[in-house]
């Protein structure tokens, strides 16, 4: 009981705590408390939770006592239910009352149940930050592509007049003015796609956030550059030690041995007491005192039945901890590659291709200016300079997808991990 209330205070709590990183509404979320709202109001997780608590009071259900029983033997009446008139009559109370220790054990084994729906949860959690980390790092490439697209809509709009311009002076010919109106219908085009492209990354995250799909929302934050500075050995000693998985199956295997256990604890007698008064015709009253058990005369019942199935359910678990250990160590050695590739397309891009993409750009700008090229080198190196911002904003989106991927595979947040 005083375990149960604990919970609940830790519960209540938590949700409280998280609460209070909720925004009022109209306010921009950052990512923590896009987090923190998922987390306090998802109702996937949250029916998790309520799974938890009702895994909680089983424990009280198991190690309850039988109730007593009130027992009353009338014989000998001279007729149907005439109980005064009756020659003999007992009346008393009597218990059954386990073997010492076997009620501790059935209580333990619901602790351990409770523990796997808390890893169930616990991992429900996890997936569920990494699904609004992803998620919010979307919305943010969305509006960062729909910024180039406007971009892009400008600069098309500026060569347009400068086309017109060149036109009206007889420095171009009418097909150059043609093509630039092409160019600004292609950029009106892009920027109405990109603003659904974020229409529909904004219900997204709303959905994760269990609000209205299409509820306003706006977003406040920005791409990480860098990662938390780990050795992989370290992130999958980590991640083989928190993982939610690998605790469910140890409590699993915890819950197994104390059932075989108890299996054992079957050879062991359970008691009956009972205590009643007996009322004899024309004898004093007295009283009568009753103890009983089970002699377990088919010994081998419980070594086929229920230690059986405990220890092959044993060596199952021993096997499914054996093949996590082994699938988690090679997540986390997938997502580690693949920040670490992510990390270095950033470096490359903010090294070089952004930098040249905006020095071609300008030289051919001043050389459509000065008239020594066409419209259509311009149109290239305008599309090859967007190209690249969108390249790089989606290099920033995949590095920090992967470093939330890294953090699930870990089984806890990098930042948090870096302070222990």
């Amino acid at each position: 009981m005083k375990r149960f209330f604990l919970c609940l205070f830790a519960y209540y709590s938590l949700t409280g705590q998280l609460s209070s990183q909720i925004p009022a509404s109209g306010e921009a979320l950052t990512l923590d408390q896009c987090i923190a709202v998922a987390l306090s109001q998802n109702p996937l997780l949250e029916s998790s939770r309520q799974l938890h608590q009702a895994s909680l009071a089983r424990v009280q259900q198991a190690k309850a006592l039988a109730q007593p029983s009130l027992n009353l033997d009338s014989d000998l009446q001279p007729r149907l239910f005439d109980f005064k008139g009756s020659g003999e009559s007992y009346f008393g109370l009597s218990q059954n009352l386990d073997f010492p220790g076997k009620r501790s054990l059935r209580g333990k084994i619901a602790s351990r149940e409770s523990n796997e729906l808390e890893m169930d949860t616990e991992l429900l959690k996890l997936d569920l930050v990494f699904q609004v980390k992803e998620s919010f790092y979307g919305l943010l490439l969305a509006q960062e592509i729909q910024k180039y697209a406007e971009q892009d809509l400008e600069l098309a709009k500026d060569f347009l007049q400068k086309a017109e311009i060149k036109f009206e002076a007889g420095d171009v010919a009418r097909a150059e003015v043609l093509r630039a109106r092409v160019e600004v219908a292609k950029a009106e085009n892009s920027v109405r796609a990109t603003a659904n492209d974020v229409r529909l990354a904004k219900a997204r995250l709303n959905f994760l956030l269990a609000r209205r799909k299409y509820q306003p929302l706006e977003i406040a934050g920005e791409y990480k550059k860098r990662s938390p500075e780990f050795t992989l050995d370290e992130l999958k000693e980590k991640a083989l030690a928190v993982r939610p998985e690998i605790k469910r199956v140890g409590f699993s295997l915890d819950k197994e041995s104390l059932r075989k256990k108890l299996g054992y604890f079957s050879y062991l007698p359970d008691f009956s007491l009972g205590l009643s008064t007996h009322r004899l015709s024309g004898v004093p009253t007295t009283w009568d005192f009753t103890l009983s058990f089970r002699i377990p005369v088919f010994f081998w019942q419980p070594l086929k039945g229920e230690i059986a199935e405990a220890e092959a359910n044993r060596e199952a678990y021993r096997k499914e901890r054996e093949h996590l250990a082994n699938s988690i160590a090679l997540e986390v050695e997938d997502s580690f590659a693949n920040a670490q590739m992510a990390a270095r397309q950033i470096e490359l891009y903010e090294k070089e291709i952004l930098a040249q993409a905006e020095e071609a750009y300008n030289m051919f700008l001043f050389s459509f200016q000065e008239g020594e090229i066409g419209g259509i080198e311009l149109i290239e190196a305008r599309r090859t300079l967007i190209e690249a911002r969108k390249s790089y904003a989606d290099a920033l989106n995949n590095f920090n997808v992967a470093l939330a991927a890294l953090a699930k595979s870990v089984g806890q947040d990098l930042e948090e991990l870096r302070n222990d």
